[in-house]
């Protein structure tokens, strides 16, 4: 062996034995995660989620390189990016799709950059193709089901595979997923209340040019993702006219089935993506691992569903980031990946009387991969739902079930129209048997929706607004105010706002910086 080939491995060697707790790393998704742990020039880096396979950038010195070309060439760090498994993609409907049969090509686009490490290799506005690869019977307690409320076309469930993505340079991506049912309103909730948002414009003039100064440099940071974002959403969200115009629809005893426009799914990826490496000086990565200051917002997605159905007070809860958090200087802070782990504080599940669930969770840990735990207060200030879970948050964080006032208005309505109905239609003396037109259609619109008004008008008989009327108020009564309420579920994958607040005490660590 020759003087050089030694004299190599000994630096390599030496390099290894150096790094803090190489010995001691675990990834969060369990120990002897480094298929390479042998080779003393790689150690486990923080990467995407868990840890992946870091290698120092090869630095074979010459038999004439001095030590000082040694210790810069050692301390570049080269960062693999990769996208794990698991992966979601957050990806809305750009074009009305039917869902007629199997094989239906869907076209949408990605609404949020996906990151690996702090490289965002997945820009917003990426075009994604799917197809329709599975629709399944209607059950037949379904079709009772819609049948006795005058629906007889009820929608078939349905699956969606997104195969293929167009990067905005031109690049194309084949790629494997499992897709979530898709939400056709979604909502976004936040805690904060209005009368906040007012003291926040009385801040102090030094609290303004601090605050502008930090927000300068994250508008820098995130600059090209907000412009691909914003041009890729623009009109493509239903609008309150669409809204009415599908309300007018489902009125409809037969209509066809479609994925709406701005229909988001969430697509996982079912293997890894390689997006090559890059490579970073240890200066860049000084900062790896300190916490932001407080009331620092952090970007995230859940990784389990969390149900007030199942949930019990301390039950695990886990989010990762989906965007990486940097200082006011531009430092690294913290990578895409990186874990934030809490507990339920609160589970009420929903009950009969139509008394809704509730839910509340802290986020107590925060695990840079390859790091230790960190002690952290993190409470739920946003959250993206499906609008039909009529879920709010209070200024605590707490999520719970909503119900609409109009709940009132339309249960009274529906007894109004069976006493109406109930009411027999006397003139000159005489009762007329077929009742009042405007009673049988209300009557019949009240029992089963379009078809009821016009079965209703067509019979002209008394005793079918009668039936239709009765059948409608007990309906609404027992559905707004007998049935079991609404469980809150925050689920899998949902994009998450996490305020960072100040650290327990004990931590070894203080936090410097804001994202």
């Amino acid at each position: 062996m020759s003087r050089a080939t030694l004299a190599a491995l000994t630096f390599f060697v030496l390099q290894f034995v150096a790094q803090p707790g190489a010995a001691q790393t675990i990834s969060a998704h369990g120990p002897d995660q480094n298929p390479r742990a042998e080779d003393p020039s790689c150690s486990l880096k923080p990467a995407v989620s868990g840890l992946q396979l870091v290698c120092a950038t090869p630095a074979f010195p010459r038999e004439d390189a001095d030590d000082d070309d040694a210790d810069s060439s050692a301390s570049a760090v080269r960062i693999i990016l990769k996208l794990p498994e698991g992966t979601s993609l957050r990806i809305a409907v750009d074009e009305r799709t039917r869902i007629s049969h199997v094989g239906e090509l869907v076209k949408g686009h990605v609404v949020e950059t996906v990151y690996a490490f702090d490289e965002p290799v997945i820009p917003a506005g990426t075009i994604a193709i799917g197809r329709v690869t599975q629709i399944s019977p209607v059950a037949k307690w379904r079709y009772a089901q819609s049948y006795a409320n005058g629906d007889f076309s009820p929608f078939h469930q349905y699956r969606v595979t997104f195969d293929r993505l167009k990067l905005p340079d031109g690049r194309e991506l084949a790629i494997q997923t499992t897709v979530a049912p898709g939400s056709a309103e979604v909502v976004h909730l936040v805690s904060k209340k209005p009368n906040e948002e007012e003291n926040e414009k009385h801040k102090n003039a030094a609290a303004k040019a601090a605050g502008a100064a930090e927000q300068e440099v994250k508008d820098r940071v995130h600059e090209v993702n907000d412009t691909a974002h914003q041009a890729a959403d623009e009109i493509r969200v239903p609008g309150k006219m669409d809204r009415v115009k599908k309300y007018l629809l489902a009125q409809s005893p037969y209509r066809r089935q479609y994925i709406d426009v701005g229909t988001r799914f969430n697509a996982s990826l079912n293997s890894e993506l390689d997006f090559g490496s890059e490579t970073q000086s240890q200066d860049q990565l000084s900062s790896l691992g300190v916490l932001p200051v407080a009331n620092t917002i952090l970007h995230a997605r859940l990784v389990l569903e969390v149900s007030s159905a199942t949930a019990t007070r301390g039950s695990p809860v886990v989010a990762e980031l989906t965007e990486p958090v940097y200082s006011s200087h531009q430092e690294l802070l913290l990578p895409s990946g990186t874990r934030l782990i809490g507990r339920v504080l609160e589970a009420r599940p929903a009950r009969m009387l139509h008394r809704n669930g509730e839910l509340r969770v802290i986020f107590e840990h925060i695990e840079v991969p390859g790091s230790n735990l960190q002690d952290v207060q993190g409470t739920l200030e946003g959250i993206e739902v499906d609008r039909s879970a009529h879920m709010k948050l209070d200024e605590e964080g707490d999520a719970r079930a909503t119900d609409s006032k109009t709940r009132y208005l339309s249960t009274g309505i529906a007894v109004l129209l069976a006493a109406a109905a109930a009411h027999p239609d006397v003139e000159h003396g005489t009762v007329d048997q077929a009742g009042d037109p405007a009673v049988r259609a209300g009557a019949g619109a009240s029992g089963f929706g379009l078809a009821g008004t016009v079965i209703g008008l067509v019979a002209k008989s008394n005793v079918v607004s009668i039936a239709f009327s009765a059948y409608g108020a007990s309906a609404s009564i027992y559905t707004n105010f007998l049935s079991r309420g609404r469980e809150v579920v925050l689920p899998k994958d949902a994009p998450l706002e996490i305020g960072l607040g100040t650290t327990h005490p004990g931590t070894g660590r203080s936090g410097r910086g804001k994202h």
